[in-house]
């Protein structure tokens, strides 16, 4: 975890207020580093459904394993989330971790292990030291108090420089709800269904079955629309869990429920508050980078060309470097494989224009578009002229910091 914060981080960070049915805790087990907490315990009053997206990696953590099999029973009574290490590629070994990790918590919070959720984030390929739960997992249960929000997301941070957190109040018929959420991750961001690790926490009471839809849509253009290196996580994992401990709180069965109107807009404003938080932590950024296409075919195809545009090394050290280099733009959206005609192409850098048609901007001046460059937030549109599909993504710069942070990760 770097010591420097983020020149990106927010200025007004949220206080999130205590959710019934929630407490929180959090311990340093020493798994990786020394001088800080590095487990977080989530227990959830019985009652309490869940639902998660997970990883579509190939090679996914022994944890996300675990998880996949519990979550289809959308209940839970407790969340364990260790920094540090990924339990990932670990054999053996990681699913006797997990096993053992699930037991501690059960018996911790009075529960049976199938209740039980498990995270793990960190190095991948280490063996897990487990039996340092041991240790703690029974004195956080007891210390476990409501609102400790900021603490959680401390606790799961690894080369993160900032926690991350977002909360909105929101009505479903006449009661007010609370969504909180936090989140980890700044390296190795490219989700594929969700994000790094990401847990949001409401008093609302929607079976387990809507919580799968309600997240299914809100995470496509919030945390699938962020991409900080274009590599994928073994371990990401975004996770909700209703407690229903609202007072006259309305139970909600169905997604097509009228009342779920504000609620929907409430996750989707939260999720997409932690992903920009994720791209503003990227991995030694200097500059959030906000990439927008319109006019394609598709949205589709928008998102595709937008994502080989925000992945690309070299935009991304051209806009490290303050250059409004729209060649490597150009370059970025032929090679996405996507319909595109040159000669119908515009590129604009914070507003200017640089490139129409085809050619550099008749009218581009260097020194304003270099003024613009200097800005820690630049927006990056670009027009193919070919349809009405249009799309977001938000990234950040490659800098030095980025090869020294991931050059010495595992040291």
């Amino acid at each position: 975890m770097s010591t420097a914060v983020s020149p990106l981080a927010p200025t007004n960070v949220p206080e999130l207020p205590p959710i019934a049915g929630v407490r929180l805790a959090t311990g340093a087990a020493g798994i990786k580093y020394k001088d800080r907490t590095d487990v977080l315990l989530a227990l959830f009053d019985e009652g309490t459904t869940a639902a998660g997206v997970f990883t579509r990696s190939k090679c996914p953590s022994a944890p996300v394993e675990w998880c996949r099999a519990q979550v289809k029973r959308g209940r839970a009574r407790a969340l364990v989330v260790n920094s540090g290490n990924a339990n990932a590629f670990t054999g053996k070994n990681g699913r006797d971790a997990v096993n053992f990790t699930a037991r501690l918590a059960a018996k911790a919070a009075d529960c049976k292990a199938q209740d039980v959720f498990l995270a793990s984030t960190g190095v991948i390929g280490e063996p897990l030291p487990a039996e340092r739960f041991d240790g703690v997992m029974e004195s956080m249960a007891r210390m476990a108090q409501a609102g400790r929000f900021m603490e959680a997301a401390r606790a799961i941070m690894t080369t993160d420089t900032f926690p991350k957190v977002a909360t909105a109040r929101v009505k479903i018929g006449k009661t007010t709800v609370t969504i909180n959420g936090i989140a980890k991750g700044a390296g190795m961001i490219a989700p594929d269904m969700a994000t790094m690790l990401s847990y949001v926490f409401t008093d609302a009471a929607i079976a387990a079955p809507v919580l799968r839809l309600l997240l299914a849509e809100s995470v496509a253009d919030t945390f699938n629309a962020v991409t900080v290196d274009g590599d994928t996580s073994t371990s990401d994992t975004l996770m909700i869990f209703a407690t229903g401990k609202a007072k006259g709180v309305p139970s909600i069965v169905r997604s097509s429920d009228p009342r779920l109107k504000n609620f929907r807009k409430g996750l989707h404003a939260v999720l997409a508050s932690l992903a920009e938080q994720v791209a503003r932590d990227g991995e030694g950024a200097r500059k959030l980078f906000e990439v927008v296409v319109e006019g394609a075919k598709t949205k589709q195809s928008a998102r595709r060309i937008a994502m080989s545009i925000a992945n690309s090394p070299l935009v991304k050290t051209a806009i490290a470097g303050e250059d409004a280099n729209w060649g490597r733009v150009v370059m970025a959206v032929g090679k996405a494989g996507e319909p595109a005609d040159r000669d119908k192409l515009s590129i604009w850098f914070g507003g200017i224009r640089v490139a129409h048609k085809g050619a550099r901007d008749p009218n581009y001046d260097e020194a304003a578009v270099s003024e613009t460059m200097k800005k820690p937030e630049i927006k990056l549109r670009v027009a193919l002229g070919l349809g009405k599909g249009w799309d977001r993504v938000l990234t950040c710069d490659l800098t030095k910091e980025y090869v020294a942070i991931n050059g010495d990760y595992r040291s």
